[in-house]
């Protein structure tokens, strides 16, 4: 992945202001990377927690995750950290979820979701797991009109980045990568 030091992104400039705005974020970032073809243990959760997930609750107080995402996150660790996250008091984790929607939104979220479904793996006649949270929460916040998705999946990432040239709907949404998560980081705590 290249890395552009010189552009300032729209979406890491405006956390920086905004702290408070909701950010919705994908799966991965709950699931510590998996490291073990280079070395011989897997990468250990309580570690990832405390050097990832924690610090990322303590800044961003409004964090939010699709259920569909909710549905990835498989292992009990996982599970358990988003459960603790979503209900704490004041919670520190969103679940959105479709029943939520009105149905002029579910009509608007299924055309996104028409839009964004080819450009995937996901298939919703088959309802296969392959990029369906993805796609589901996209399709979500574009019509709720949230504005930041935290991935470090490069489709999703795309399909943000590229939304007027390959027509996905995701015109107003803001990718913010894992690698500016990490600088914001860096500069704040």
């Amino acid at each position: 992945m290249k890395i552009n030091l010189i552009t300032l992104y729209p979406a890491l400039k405006s956390i920086f202001s905004f702290q408070n705005m909701i950010i919705t974020l994908d799966a991965n970032f709950f699931i510590p990377p998996d490291r073990s073809r280079y070395i011989n243990r897997a990468f250990d959760f309580q570690l990832f927690k405390r050097i990832w997930l924690d610090p990322i609750f303590k800044v961003f107080p409004n964090l939010a995750i699709h259920e569909a995402v909710y549905d990835e996150l498989i292992l009990p660790s996982f599970k358990i950290y988003a459960d603790t996250n979503v209900y704490a008091v004041p919670p520190k984790l969103l679940i959105h979820k479709d029943s939520s929607l009105t149905s002029e939104e579910m009509m608007l979220r299924d055309s996104i979701e028409e839009k964004i479904y080819p450009l995937t793996k996901y298939d919703p006649m088959l309802n296969n797991k392959d990029e369906r949270g993805e796609v589901k929460t996209l399709a979500y916040i574009a019509v709720k009109g949230l504005c930041y998705f935290a991935a470090n999946d490069f489709n999703a990432i795309q399909l943000i980045e590229k939304a007027k040239e390959w027509g996905t709907g995701l015109d107003n949404v803001k990718a913010i990568k894992m690698y500016e998560l990490i600088f914001y980081l860096y500069k704040t705590i």
